[in-house]
């Protein structure tokens, strides 16, 4: 290998470990290129001693400690930088991104209150929310989640082209929602209610990633953005939970009953706008709390292995088959889908660099304990599905069964490959973020043909 070999390797290895600090953005660009300048120099001293440019590398690499030490360092050195980005009013870093911040402030009241409007608009037509429940199931994402992509594709400067793609698919989704005729009994409105929303959200991922939807970084980014997006909204209905309680309790204590506006403005509303005001958290506050991702994993993978082993040994010992009607269909796949969450998250949240551990033999564990599970609940479906025909629910759970068994498979023999170290952490995160557009094929399969395919039921 030549002297300009190696120094065209060790830029490569410059510029993939500057890639992995940049992803913790607790981190500005000053501290990442102050932390690079250190790398570098640490690496020149090492070469200077005698050592070849990429062994150089990994010891100083090594030296330097893990990225979650990194950003623990950093977090203690600088906690008053830190806690200024959780205060909405801030010193920015110059006049131009303290424009930036109050755009990107009006964009989201703006957005906020289309959302909450939207969501009240049906009753002009004569419509309630507390009655018309097959009108408001299906159609519940597509009063919010057109602002949120909105959003979104303000923020990332979103193209023409782009923007017509989402136009057309938000309205091939009014279609889907409205087009057929479904009643209040039919498991369609069941199906649709669950699935177009999927649809959609993996709509506003394409905004999140505007022009980079092949990089599987920017896909692992908006898996990332969601985990976030879903904690900042859970504290939101947390706090309006205490300001409903709040002003039940001070409105009846002079004689008033707030019970109408609290269920027909402030419940619906606010949650149509705390969907917008979520994800402004998030990309205001550049991930202040994205810490709380491997302590989440970390405290509810455990658990969740044991409650999922518990059921397998329960299965065994009583021989008891799975119900498979349609609340136990929904539960059983809710299960499966947190797992697959917990998984996704700890991805993002992990340091590829770092080798495997006691946590990625904890996660496998976990993993094959869902394959397991999905497997059964499959048998049982098909069994169902054999003796007394299909349904629409049966066939969507089914379908889905297949899909998250195919990824759940996938992802234990990489898990098992990377725990024997014969497979990058890399590979993992690719399959995930690739598989993405399957679960957005077949949400809009249910939603588009499963009516007219069971004739409305």
């Amino acid at each position: 290998m030549t002297a300009l070999d190696g120094q065209e390797d060790l830029e490569a290895q410059f510029a993939q470990w500057r890639q992995y600090v940049q992803r913790r953005r607790e981190l500005q660009q000053s501290d990442a290129d102050e932390l690079e300048d250190h790398l570098r120099g640490s690496v020149d001293e090492l070469v200077a001693a005698g050592l070849r440019a990429d062994e150089a590398f990994l010891v100083a690499v090594k030296r330097m400690g893990s990225l979650d030490d990194l950003s623990r360092e950093f977090a203690r050195e600088h906690s008053e930088r830190l806690w200024k980005q959780l205060v909405l009013t801030g010193e920015a870093d110059s006049p131009e991104a303290a424009t930036r911040s109050r755009h990107d402030l009006l964009a989201m009241v703006i957005c906020a209150a289309g959302a909450a409007v939207s969501i009240k608009v049906p009753e002009l037509f004569g419509m309630r929310l507390t009655e018309d429940g097959s009108f408001y199931g299906p159609n519940a994402s597509l009063f919010v989640l057109p602002w949120l992509t909105a959003f979104l594709a303000w923020r990332r400067r979103a193209r023409r082209p782009l923007i017509g793609i989402l136009v057309a698919l938000f309205a091939l989704g009014a279609v889907a929602a409205n087009a057929y005729p479904l009643t209040d009994t039919s498991q369609s409105v069941v199906i649709t209610s669950i699935h177009l929303p999927i649809a959609l959200w993996l709509m506003v991922g394409l905004a999140y990633v505007a022009d980079d939807w092949r990089s599987s970084r920017r896909r692992m980014d908006f898996i990332r953005f969601t985990g976030e997006w879903f904690v900042y909204f859970v504290l939101i209905a947390l706090g309006g939970g205490v300001l409903t309680a709040f002003t039940v309790g001070t409105f009846r204590a002079i004689g008033i009953d707030p019970e109408k506006f609290i269920t027909q403005w402030l419940l619906p509303c606010g949650a149509a706008a705390a969907t917008i005001v979520a994800a402004w958290l998030v990309e205001a506050k550049q991930s202040v709390v994205e810490n709380i991702a491997p302590v989440l994993t970390r405290l509810f993978t455990p658990l969740f292995t044991a409650v999922l082993l518990a059921f397998l040994v329960a299965v065994v010992w009583t021989s008891a088959g799975i119900d498979v009607e349609r609340e136990a269909l929904i539960l059983f796949d809710l299960l499966l889908v947190v797992v697959l969450g917990l998984l996704l998250y700890s991805i993002s949240a992990r340091d590829p660099l770092v080798p495997p551990g006691l946590f990625d033999q904890l996660q496998l564990a976990l993993v094959i304990s869902a394959l397991a599970i999905d497997v059964l609940v499959l048998l049982e479906i098909t069994g169902r599905i054999t003796a007394f025909g299909t349904t629409p629910n049966k066939a969507a759970a089914l379908g889905e069964n297949v899909i998250l068994l195919a990824n759940l498979a996938w992802s234990a023999w990489l898990l098992l490959r990377f725990a024997r170290r014969r497979t990058p952490f890399a590979a993992l995160e690719r399959w995930q973020t690739g598989y993405l557009p399957v679960y957005a094929a077949w949400s809009w399969i249910v939603v588009l043909a499963f009516p007219p395919l069971f004739s409305y039921v």
